[in-house]
């Protein structure tokens, strides 16, 4: 099914729309008018035609209301439909009537309650008139830089990241944090209940999305395990990295999901099975995914296990050490010539093996020097550099020379600047240059073990 009209609309129209700010009705409208309800310095108002759809209301928001899509003489894209859910059916068969193709049905009420049979209608109508319907019981949908048809309350950064999720609370959770984070986005889609398109439609579509690089999903159940497992393929055969975080794998969460989302979380050993021979990563918290994610979004993947490790602080470079073993990945065995390169600025007695310790008092010429002596070696495949704070350490500057060696070498390198208050302002200059950046060496040697 063809997502264009629901990703890349040109006009859009709310139905529901609401002056009562309170309502999701209100929330949506002010989005597309706006960009997000809260403040947000990448909230783009929708460029294309917005029209407020409700039969009881003249103007809402300073548009002219329609009391129905049949009304509005201009074509429209897509309906964001925010009505009570016995209402649903006749605003979406209004819709079918108008040649919309493509829907988003915030409404809950449906399966997720038990009225199933009100979902397989909504399903019917959709099918048998070819709208690409999102949901029902869904957050909405965003595409950050372009608009915003969710009741999410911000916008993260625009990005090469795509996240699906089954649960909208998350979804609008995540987003919170990514503004935090400056962690960016390509697309934020709430799959809700998924009566029409599912995980495996979204998987196909951004597999072919030239500007998605990573697809992150947040699933409590798939519903047709051969499609999804050919989805993971094809995006897998497209260069697309698939992280997946599962939730409903216990017996407790597994009968938590029927009542949120209408799907069947299903045998686990399975689902691992799956994303397996899909090509997929598992993760198993909501904080690993989107580590993992920003590695593989930022980064390239390594070509040969065999990762050097530089660090101002000794313990800090064995835990990392430790954590690599523990992930399978490899320590780099450091060659003479490279040791040579490194003797003139190390202290008297350095250990002459990785971890490269340049103990409290580097200074970001020595951070260069042994960045450029390791991965000049041709068998390292990449780097973890850790920064712990001493009293001259400059991390601002070393943040500009990690970011240069990673231009220069094309290796992936990843970051743990560790602290808060003193490394903000430098772990923002090492996202600016797509060098991510982890508050333990222990975390970044799990997102490393990613791009192995």
């Amino acid at each position: 099914m063809n997502l264009r009209f629901l990703l890349e609309p040109e006009s859009i129209a709310v139905a529901g729309a609401s002056d009562e700010k309170d309502s999701v009705g209100h929330g949506i409208l002010a989005s597309l008018l706006k960009g997000s309800v809260f403040p947000s310095k990448y909230a783009k108002p929708f460029s294309g035609r917005v029209f407020a759809i409700n039969p009881h209301h003249k103007k809402i928001m300073g548009l002219k209301c329609f009391p129905s899509v049949l009304q509005v003489k201009e074509k429209i894209d897509l309906a964001v439909i925010a009505v009570p859910a016995p209402v649903v059916p006749k605003v979406l068969r209004e819709c079918a009537a108008k040649k919309i193709p493509a829907a988003v049905v915030i409404s809950a009420g449906f399966g997720e309650t038990g009225n199933k049979a009100l979902e397989s209608e909504v399903k019917q109508i959709a099918l048998q008139n070819g709208i690409a319907l999102l949901g029902p019981n869904t957050i909405g949908v965003m595409v950050p830089g372009a608009f915003n048809a969710s009741f999410a309350l911000s916008v993260p950064k625009p990005g090469n990241v795509a996240f699906v999720s089954q649960s909208g609370a998350l979804a609008d959770s995540v987003i919170d944090w990514a503004l935090e984070e400056l962690f960016p986005f390509r697309a934020i889609v709430g799959l809700g209940n998924e009566a029409v398109l599912d995980e495996s439609i979204f998987i196909r579509h951004f597999a072919s999305d030239a500007k998605t690089k990573v697809i992150a999903l947040y699933l409590e159940g798939v519903k047709d395990g051969q499609r999804f497992l050919d989805a993971l393929r094809f995006a897998e055969a497209k260069g697309k990295s698939v992280i997946v975080l599962k939730g409903g794998v216990g017996a407790k969460g597994s009968k938590a999901v029927a009542t949120h989302t209408a799907s069947l979380a299903g045998d686990d050993a399975v689902f691992t099975g799956a994303l397996k021979q899909g090509g997929a990563k598992r993760v198993f918290s909501l904080e690993e995914l989107f580590e993992v994610s920003k590695a593989l979004s930022m980064q390239p993947r390594a070509k040969k296990n065999s990762i050097a490790i530089i660090t101002n602080g000794g313990g800090a470079g064995v835990l990392c050490a430790d954590a690599c073993e523990k992930q399978g990945v490899k320590l780099a065995e450091l060659s003479g010539k490279t040791l040579a390169k490194l003797e003139p600025f190390m202290h008297k007695g350095w250990s002459r093996c990785n971890p490269v310790d340049l103990v409290g008092d580097a200074l970001p010429e020595r951070y260069a020097k042994a960045l450029d002596a390791v991965l000049s070696q041709e068998s390292v495949g990449g780097a973890i550099v850790i920064q712990t704070l001493q009293t001259m350490t400059k991390p601002g500057e070393d943040a500009l020379v990690v970011a240069k060696a990673a231009r220069k070498f094309g290796k992936p390198v990843l970051c743990a600047f560790m602290g808060g208050l003193y490394t903000r302002d430098s772990i923002r200059i090492l996202h600016e240059h797509s060098i991510p950046n982890y508050p333990d060496p222990v975390k970044a040697a799990k997102a490393m073990s990613f791009l192995i």
